[in-house]
């Protein structure tokens, strides 16, 4: 072959670094961003906290690249919606700056066709003010974690046991294979194994398994009750073994050895026929079984549940709604100026120092940081817009949208949109939730309409709080009374709604 030359145009997408860093300041939560500042503090010494002012600004003599001028973010944290005003026009420039994000893919969604992503589940104010219910884990308040650990509680107890140098070595090794609910999860003879190895002899594992075995006895033993169960049955079982003996408390026993099973699906014909015990009877077992702790070494457990600082909070103000950012999650940055004059005074200027690129990237990061909340506030802005009737009357007005409508509006890319409402919250009078949580597919309606399926799940919660539990009401029975209400949902689609909800199917809601 003979070499050629050929000449070839073509068009491709170059990210800059200060557009990677836009993008990926853009999807970082409020704490990924803090540390992300704190980062750029540790490593940029041309960048400070800016501690005398209320906002991130730079002095006065700073030049305008580095300025984040107070008037400039006064007003994007004062800037305010009223509904019946707001044209849903943006700043053309940064939607320009932001358009260079119009790559990769964004899933819609979908509930019908199974596709969509689990957007709906609304994070409200901190704490929950919804009660615990016996029987669902989920539900239950949960105490505040001490500062010891179960295991921690554990060797606390076993220091006042008289026990033998091999015993003592036996029950710390059950203690450290607990999980954080307390349970034993590996069987004994996994233990013999894992501490002997396959090498050794029968004799050896033996003598290791009835070691552990008693060790076992004495950890069941300590407290909290419950705590060393292999399974819920046996945990259930050893609380109970510390009440006071009594006929329920016997059936009580019995029940968690046999019949757990049944108990949960409430099937109480067979499980009176099972253990020949009366209606009365079976009703005390059942308020005892339900006073007792399923997860024993749960209030030990050290929570990563933090209170949700909103992004973004909305207020009523006259006939529309105010929506600003919360000063306290934006960061607060200046350029440093005595470094910044020093570089100016140098010989060649900041472009030959070492430290220009250092104060190049400090500006671009305020800048970033500054561009980052603007896209927010803006988002806020148009879903505040589009969902007026959830800020006036509750998620029961909630209407249909998807990301499209609000990139279509904003001239930004789904993929923008997905990166903004992902992990950042809004303050509503209705309490705090995700960005995503204002995102529902539409279900149609008979007068030819479209209702949000946030909506919808909001009325079969409604059906189900109202509901008569000795008759709770089926999947079937929700479809039709949404039918009567003008909206067209199919049992399969009710069933998942109601998953999603975390609600028990009509037989396990059902009480005697």
């Amino acid at each position: 072959m003979r070499p050629t030359l050929q000449v070839r145009l073509s068009q491709h997408l170059a990210l800059t670094p200060q557009l990677q860093q836009s993008i990926r300041l853009l999807q970082l939560s409020t704490l990924e961003l803090h540390q992300e500042v704190e980062q750029m503090l540790a490593s940029n010494p041309l960048l400070e906290p800016d501690e005398e002012h209320d906002t991130a600004v730079a002095p006065p003599g700073a030049s305008p690249a580095e300025r984040v001028s107070d008037e400039r973010v006064s007003d994007r944290e004062e800037r305010s919606t009223d509904s019946a005003e707001t044209d849903g026009s943006g700043d053309a420039a940064g939607a320009e700056e932001m358009r260079a994000e119009d790559f990769g893919t964004t899933e819609r969604d979908d509930w019908e066709n199974g596709t969509e992503r689990d957007d709906f589940d609304g994070i409200r104010e901190q704490p929950s003010s919804s009660s615990g219910s016996s029987g669902d884990d989920d539900e239950r308040p949960e105490t505040e974690a001490p500062d010891a650990s179960l295991q921690d509680v554990l060797r606390a107890q076993m220091a006042g046991m008289h026990l033998g140098e091999v015993d003592r070595a036996a029950l710390l090794a059950l203690i450290e294979s607990l999980n954080d609910d307390g349970y034993l999860e590996d069987p004994l003879d996994d233990l013999v194994l894992a501490l002997l190895g396959e090498e050794s002899d029968e004799e050896q594992r033996e003598q290791l398994l009835d070691t552990f075995k008693c060790a076992l006895k004495w950890l069941q033993s300590m407290e909290p009750a419950g705590v060393g169960a292999r399974d819920l049955g046996e945990c259930l079982e050893l609380q109970l073994r510390t009440h006071p003996r009594s006929p329920e408390q016997a059936l009580a026993i019995v029940i968690c050895r046999r019949h757990l099973d049944l108990l949960a699906k409430r099937d109480w014909r067979r499980l009176m026929s099972l253990t020949g015990a009366d209606d009365d009877l079976l009703r005390g077992a059942q308020a005892m079984i339900a006073t007792l702790e399923p997860k024993p070494g749960r209030r030990f457990a050290r929570s990563d549940n933090r209170p949700v600082v909103p992004d973004v909070i909305v207020q009523k103000s006259g006939r529309g709604f105010r929506v600003m950012i919360n000063p306290d999650v934006l960061p607060k940055l200046r350029i440093n100026e005595l470094y910044a004059q020093a570089l100016r005074a140098t010989r060649g200027g900041v472009s030959n120092s070492p430290l220009g690129g250092q104060l190049q990237e400090a500006r671009w990061f305020i800048k970033n940081i500054q561009q980052r909340f603007d896209t927010i506030l803006r988002v806020s802005e148009a879903i505040v817009e589009r969902q007026r009737g959830f800020f006036t009357h509750g998620e029961l007005a909630m209407k249909p949208l998807v990301l499209r409508e609000i990139a279509d509006e904003l001239g930004l890319h789904e993929s923008t949109i997905s990166r903004v409402t992902t992990a950042k919250y809004m303050a509503t009078p209705w309490g705090t939730f995700e960005l995503k949580y204002f995102f529902g597919s539409s279900l149609s309606t008979e007068a030819g309409g479209n209702a949000s399926s946030t909506a919808v799940r909001a009325l079969i919660k409604q059906f189900i709080a109202a509901e008569d539990t000795s008759n709770p009401l089926s999947d079937s029975q929700l479809s039709t009374m949404l039918g009567e209400q003008g909206i067209t949902v199919a049992r399969r689609t009710v069933a998942k709604y109601r998953e999603a909800l975390k609600l028990a199917p009509a037989n396990l809601r059902k009480s005697r």
